[in-house]
Parts: C-alpha cells; structure tokens; sequence
C-alpha cells in the first residue's frame, strides 16, 4: 500500500535562529527577515466558510493575515481593520483576498481611538452588506522588564487595543449577528504562564480568554458562538516592534517542545475550523496552538 505523506512539524517551517532586527512603529511584514509564511502560497481552501462576511481586525501581517487568507480561500468576503501606517502589508492581503475571487474591505483604524470600534463595524456592515464572523486579533505588546519603567499610557493603550476593544466592536455588531454567527477571539498562550516582561499585555490576554469564555455563555441562547485562539510564539511583526526584550530575538521559540517559533500559517486551520458550521457544538473554548506548552483555564 502507499505510504502516508507525513511531515516532521519539527523542520517543517524556520528552525535556524532569526536575524537581530527591530523596526519602528508600526512594524510590517514584508520587511521582516525572514518573512513569516501566512499560507500565501500553501493554503487551499474548500468553500467551508462560502459568502460569510468577516470582520478581522488585525488582518495585515501575522495571524490575522493568515486568517484572512486562508477565509478567503473558504469563500469569505473580508473586512479587514490595521492600524494606519501599515497600508503596505494590508494592500498586500486584499490582492490575494481578490485573487480568491472575493471581496477585501480596508479599514486603516487606530483602536485606542473610543469611536473607531463603532466606525469599523458600521464600515464593514456598508461594505459587505452585513457581517456574521468576528476575528478579534488585533494587538499592542511591548516588552518593559521593571514595572517601575512602564508608562501607564502604555497600559492604557495595550488595554484599549487588547480588550476593550472586543467588548465594543461586539456590542456595536451583536444587533447584526443572526444564529450560526461565529466570533472567533485572539488570546495567548501569556493568559496561562505570563512573562514578567510583558505584564500588561498578558494581563489583557488572560482577560480575553475569560472574556470569551463569559461571552459564549452569554450569547450561547442566541446561536451564536465563541471561541478563542491562544497562539505560543508566533513570528509575527509584533514580535520586532518592542515585543521582545532586546538580544532576544534570534532565540525566539527555540525553547518550545518543537525547538522552533511557529509561522501564523499554521493557525489558519483552526481559525477556519472555530468559524465554520463543522465547529457547530463547540463553544467557550480555548484553542492552543503552542508548540507545545500547556494551557490551562
């Protein structure tokens, strides 16, 4: 009999250490070495999420972008929020949304901004004519070893882009959502073992995977459902805009059981899975796609 194509996920993607780099504000992907595989070229879709229309926040580089691709390729119209400055990465996600043959809605948005969350919402509604899927991934995390070093306007903002955020892009949209909606949220492998570097952004993290977990409950009586997504270490530009402590790059998710860093490619599949109708019984769940460290809620 044939044999089975089995991959060895340990050489599968990036394994040598990653170049010392850093980038201002905002980081982009397609200056970064090497560039994270968001399934560009890989991923192949099969009409699991025909004619939803999504709203991503997030979706120019990293998870989101390789959310938005991989929706796309399942049949999904995006809308697709970033933060102003990154126009080049988030041009570059709605050319191959269109050559999926489906519709990309750019929604350059600051979320620290208090109306910015009702504006996307409004603007992604206009633009596809309704909206049944949220991916809530965007982000702020910067790395600051001494909490007596940390601005508490950085605390604010990481709060305000992280997860108070969710709370109004949901509440603006919930009035739009019919039964089978999906909201699919962005936590972290940090909400269950935080790093003392980054004590305000896995604050918000573990807050967002209680959030979702309070939030599927909540909407569960309404068919609509909610769940997370908790990445380990994602080579993602977030990672080169003060993400990381500094020299600590080249070493980035070389101490995961799989001795590498993952590439948002291989979070895709489980973004596609938690939005479509295969996921019909699954609700207030965590996902980990973490290389292998343990989450626990």
């Amino acid at each position: 009999m044939p044999e089975p194509k089995l991959v060895d996920p340990r050489s599968l993607y990036h394994t040598e250490k990653f170049p010392e780099q850093d980038q201002d504000t905002p980081a982009l992907q397609n200056q970064m070495r090497p560039k994270p595989d968001c399934g560009e070229e890989s991923y192949r879709g099969h009409e699991r999420l025909l004619n939803r229309r999504v709203l991503i926040t997030g979706g120019d580089s990293g998870i989101g972008r390789a959310a938005a691709i991989a929706y796309a390729r399942e049949g999904a119209n995006i809308a697709l929020q970033f933060f102003p400055g990154e126009e080049a990465d988030a041009q570059e996600v709605a050319a191959l949304i269109e050559a999926a043959g489906r519709r990309a809605i750019l929604l350059p948005s600051d979320l620290r901004d208090a109306a910015a969350p009702k504006e996307i919402v409004e603007q992604a509604l206009t633009g596809l004519g309704g909206l049944d899927t949220l991916v809530l991934n965007a982000a702020q995390q910067i790395s600051e070893s001494s909490i007596e070093d940390m601005p508490l306007v950085q605390v604010h903002d990481t709060f305000k882009v992280n997860i108070i955020a969710m709370f109004a892009i949901v509440q603006a949209a919930l009035p739009r959502l019919k039964p089978g909606s999906a909201i699919v949220t962005t936590t972290s492998v940090q909400a269950f073992e935080p790093s003392e570097h980054l004590l305000d952004y896995a604050a918000t993290k573990a807050a967002i995977a209680n959030f979702t977990v309070g939030l599927a409950k909540q909407l569960a009586p309404k068919g609509i459902r909610v769940n997370g997504v908790a990445p380990g270490p994602i080579w993602t530009p977030l990672q080169l805009d003060q993400g990381q402590q500094p020299g600590s790059i080249p070493e980035f998710g070389q101490d995961s059981l799989m001795e590498r860093a993952g590439q948002p490619a291989e979070l895709a599949p489980v973004y596609v899975f938690l939005a479509s109708n295969e996921a019909s019984y699954v609700t207030a769940q965590i996902y980990g796609v973490t290389g292998g460290q343990a989450i626990n809620l």
